[in-house]
Parts: structure tokens; C-alpha cells; sequence
């Protein structure tokens, strides 16, 4: 009877202690975080919090400015408040919800202090980040929920709030100095950028090339006849900017394309008619001018209202570009044909892979948008 007593109540010590660890575990494993330096080491697409010090906001794959910021999408994490390396960083792309709470335009007092921030971890900026963030907080508390689902990933008209009620040359002024200033890529990065701005919504492997239509391997970019290359739908001699960073590697106009059929358009202007491209079916071109198929010519018109647009020669290495309705333009900075572009505009209207695209420019890489996507009837109140 002894020996049944001691294993009874034995027995009894050992559950209470496991049922003890079992309750306290849960509330361990909720405290857990990673440092920005885990983070950095373990980009690979699972769900984390990491904690660190905000220390300012990125602009770049190796940029992180700590004054005058230009917006609120970003902040960057260190393990120090005093950090300077942005090897020792860590990106956060903030969702539109949080951008009001944890922006750094509108909180600037934000850098220095810490903050705890549940995302994927996986590169932003083509440097190690947190994206698809569902809680940023603060070191004592007051997290925000995880963004709306059905919420716009994009506040579209708060964006243009100054232009509102404008038109003509004063319209077009507005919308230039809203679009300016963007965050800028060097050629080499546009690769990878075209990869994810022109997917294939039906293949995440390919790109769609733009006067093809074709759904190619995003691996096969590059010089050979059936590689696909950056088709400067604004042509780079056209205002002799070449692949200068700005105008020269500017997404809003920069598209995959066959490597061949872009060697044909070359730097042809716009314009109705000609003969029909025989890889590019449904493509017209003659000596002084190129027309894409309809699918696209709206897209191309866009391009080129943006482009007249953004580079108003303000700054000096930038170019002043302009549409004018002639063809062979060579190396002025003029772009023609303007008659056809308007009719393009109303051609061929703009879709939701278009809206996709300029979403990922604005939100990925530039942070700045194409207002002819957003408002096409914006064309014709500056170019009437």
C-alpha cells in the first residue's frame, strides 16, 4: 500500500509539472523575436516579428535617408538606433493602413525609437526587408490590425489632391511636380524590376512582351535573336538621355520585347500604317514611324503623356520632353505622332494590367505613378 501511495502521488507531482510547462510554453514562444540581424540572415519568405530601431527610410537598394522624407511607404530597421550600414538594415515596406501611424513624412519622430514589425521576410528595395506586413508597433504596445483585404492598395486620389480642379499647362504642372523626384534604378536593376512589373498573370515564370504579346521565361532577358531586352517605348535618342539613370531607366515607359522586333522599331516615332511586322503580328512599321497592335496602343500612348510629363528639363541633366505631330524626330527631345496617341488613348482604354503594373512601380520601385492610368481624361484637358 506504501508503494502505491508514493506512485500515486509521484504520478500526481508529474502531471501537475507538465501541465505547468504545457500552459507557460505558449506565452514563451508569443514573446519571441527576431533582431534585425536574424532577419538579415533569414530571408526566406517565412512569417516573423522582428524588432529593431528605426534608423530612417529607403530610397534604395543601398540608400537610406534620415531627413526631408518624400512619402510614408518605407522604414528601415537596425539593430542600433545609431546604425549607418545599410548591410546592418533591414527594409520595411509599410501598407497603406500603417502609413498614417508609422509613416516617416508624417512621423518623423519615429527614427530612433524601437519597433516590432510581423511580415514576410523577403527582399524590398533588392535588399533584405519585411513585406506583406500585417502589425507594425511600438515598443509599448498599440499594434494596428492587418490591412483591409478590399482596401485599395493605393490612396489614388490623396495622391493627386493638389491637382484637383486644375487643367491645361496648369494641370500639366501640377501633375510634374507631383511625379518628380521619384526614386531612381540603374539599368542593370531594371531587369529584375520588369520581371515583376510584367508577369505573366497566367505563369509567374514568364514576362509578356509588349508588341509580341508572347509569354516568355523571365530567364531567357538578354542580347540573343529570340532573348527578350528594356524597350524604351519613349526612344533614348529621342532627347539623347540614353540609359542615364532617370528618364533612361524610368519603368513607366520601359517594357520587356523581343530582342529582334525591338532592333526593327528602333527609334521609330508613332504613327498609323506601313507593313506588317512578320514576328510582330498585328504590328505595322515604314521608315519613319512604328504602330503597335491595338491591344497596346493605348499603353504606348500613356507611356509617352507620362514621359512629357515627368522630364520638364528642371533639372540639369534631365531632358525637356515633348510630344509634337510629326515623325522623324531623331535626336530632339520630341516624340511624335500627338494627333495619334489621343486616339490611341481613347482606342485602346486602360485595363487592369495596366493598373497592376503602375500599382507595383508606385508601391516596389519608384514610388511615383502614371497619372494617365489613373485619370486617361487627364490627356485631353492638357492636350486638346
Amino acid at each position: 500500500m506504501k508503494l502505491y501511495a508514493l506512485f500515486k502521488k509521484t504520478w500526481a507531482m508529474s502531471l501537475l509539472i507538465f501541465v505547468l510547462l504545457v500552459s507557460l510554453t505558449p506565452v514563451s514562444q508569443a514573446a519571441a523575436f527576431l533582431s534585425v540581424a536574424q532577419a538579415l540572415e533569414n530571408q526566406n519568405n517565412s512569417v516573423q516579428t522582428v524588432k529593431g530601431y528605426v534608423v530612417g527610410q529607403p530610397t534604395g537598394t543601398s540608400t537610406v535617408i534620415t531627413s526631408n522624407y518624400p512619402n510614408d511607404y518605407a522604414l528601415a530597421l537596425a539593430d542600433s538606433s545609431n546604425e549607418t550600414n545599410t548591410d546592418k538594415m533591414v527594409y520595411v515596406q509599410i501598407p497603406s493602413n500603417l502609413r498614417s501611424t508609422f509613416g516617416l513624412q508624417s512621423h518623423s519622430e519615429l527614427k530612433g525609437k524601437s519597433l516590432t514589425v510581423t511580415g514576410t521576410l523577403t527582399p524590398y528595395f533588392s535588399h533584405s526587408g519585411i513585406k506583406s506586413v500585417t502589425s507594425i508597433s511600438t515598443e509599448t504596445g498599440g499594434t494596428d490590425p492587418a490591412p483591409d483585404p478590399t482596401e485599395p492598395t493605393v490612396p489614388v486620389e490623396d495622391y493627386y489632391r493638389t491637382a484637383a480642379e486644375k487643367t491645361g499647362n496648369s494641370l500639366k504642372t501640377e501633375l510634374h511636380n507631383i511625379i518628380d523626384h521619384h526614386t531612381e534604378l540603374s539599368y542593370s536593376a531594371v531587369w529584375e524590376a520588369l520581371k515583376k512589373t510584367d508577369e505573366d498573370p497566367a505563369n509567374a515564370n514568364n514576362v509578356i512582351l509588349l508588341y509580341t504579346g508572347r509569354s516568355q521565361a523571365k530567364g531567357t532577358n538578354g542580347g540573343g535573336v529570340d532573348d527578350w531586352n528594356r524597350e524604351h517605348v519613349w526612344a533614348k535618342s529621342h532627347g539623347d538621355f540614353g540609359t542615364a539613370m532617370g528618364p533612361g531607366t524610368d519603368l513607366h515607359h520601359l517594357r520587356p520585347a523581343d530582342v529582334s522586333v525591338n532592333s526593327t522599331r528602333g527609334n521609330l516615332d508613332f504613327d498609323n500604317g506601313g507593313t506588317e511586322h512578320s514576328e510582330a503580328l498585328g504590328n505595322y512599321f515604314d521608315s519613319d514611324s512604328w504602330e503597335p497592335r491595338d491591344e497596346v496602343k493605348g499603353d504606348v500612348a500613356r507611356m509617352l503623356f507620362y514621359m512629357a510629363v515627368r522630364y520638364e528639363g528642371d533639372v540639369s541633366d534631365e531632358p525637356d520632353l515633348e510630344l509634337n505631330n510629326t515623325v522623324n524626330n531623331g535626336t530632339a527631345p520630341y516624340h511624335g505622332k500627338l494627333s495619334v496617341l489621343l486616339q490611341w488613348n481613347a482606342q485602346d482604354p486602360v485595363d487592369d494590367r495596366e493598373r497592376r503594373r503602375n500599382d507595383i512601380i508606385y508601391s516596389d520601385y519608384q514610388h511615383n505613378r502614371n497619372p494617365f492610368i489613373d485619370h486617361p481624361e487627364w490627356v485631353n484637358e492638357i492636350w486638346n
